[in-house]
C-alpha cells in the first residue's frame, strides 16, 4: 500500500497520520502535484494529492474518502469517529469547520504563492479569508463544549494536522492567539508518536 503526496499538505499528513492510528502499514511517497507532476502522474492520472494505492491496485482519492473506507473496516479499538450517531453527528459538524478551514487556507496560499500579485484578485482574497476566520472561530466554538482528552481521534488529528499547517503557511492571517483551544489541541497531540513520524513538511 503506498500514499502518494507530501506531507507539507494537511490532507496528505491527516491520511498518514490517520492510517498510523489504525495500524495500517503503508509505504509514504513524497510526490509533488507541481514539482515531480509527471512521477505523480504515472501513478494517479489525475494527479490528486492524496492518492492511496491499495495492494490490489484500487486508487483511493481525497482525505475524507479514503478514511472513511479504513474507519469502516476497523475494528473497534482502533476507529477514529464515534459510532453513537449524535456523537458522530457532532464530530462531523466539528470536521466541517476544520475541512472549511483547511480549503480556504489551502486557496489562500495558492492565490498568493502560485498565482502572479498583478493578477491577485482581492475580492476574492478577502472573501476567502473571510470565510477561514468564519470557519476557525467556529472550530474554536466548539471546542468549547468538548471535553479536552488524550485520545487521538479523527477530530484531534485532523484539529492538529491543519492547525500546523495554517500557522506554518499563513500565521499572520489566523493568530495564534485568539485561538487557545485549537492551539492547545495542536500542542497536545503534536508531541504525539504518530504525530512525530509523519511531520509537518
Amino acid at each position: 500500500m503506498k500514499l502518494i503526496g507530501m506531507m507539507d499538505s494537511p490532507y496528505v499528513r491527516r491520511v498518514a497520520v490517520s492510517l498510523t492510528l489504525y495500524g495500517i502499514e503503508f509505504e509514504s511517497q513524497p510526490l509533488s502535484v507541481f514539482s515531480t507532476f509527471d512521477a505523480f502522474s504515472q501513478q494517479n492520472p489525475v494527479v490528486k494529492a492524496p492518492t492511496l494505492v491499495l495492494d490490489d491496485g484500487t486508487l483511493l482519492m481525497d482525505s475524507t474518502l479514503i478514511l472513511n473506507y479504513f474507519e469502516s473496516v476497523a475494528d473497534a479499538s482502533h476507529t477514529l469517529l464515534p459510532q453513537q450517531p449524535l456523537a458522530l453527528a457532532e464530530d462531523l459538524q466539528l470536521l466541517g469547520f476544520i475541512l472549511a478551514a483547511s480549503e480556504k487556507a489551502v486557496q489562500y496560499v495558492y492565490e498568493h504563492r502560485l498565482r502572479p500579485a498583478e493578477k491577485q484578485h482581492q475580492p476574492w482574497i478577502e472573501r476567502v479569508t473571510r470565510q477561514l476566520l468564519a470557519a476557525c472561530r467556529a472550530w474554536e466554538g466548539a471546542l468549547e463544549s468538548r471535553p479536552p482528552g488524550d485520545k487521538a481521534d479523527q477530530v484531534a488529528v485532523s484539529s492538529t494536522v491543519v492547525w500546523t499547517f495554517i500557522q506554518r503557511m499563513i500565521p499572520e492571517v489566523v493568530a495564534a492567539a485568539e485561538y487557545p483551544l485549537i492551539q492547545r489541541v495542536s500542542d497536545r497531540f503534536e508531541a504525539q508518536p504518530a504525530f512525530q513520524r509523519y511531520p509537518h513538511g
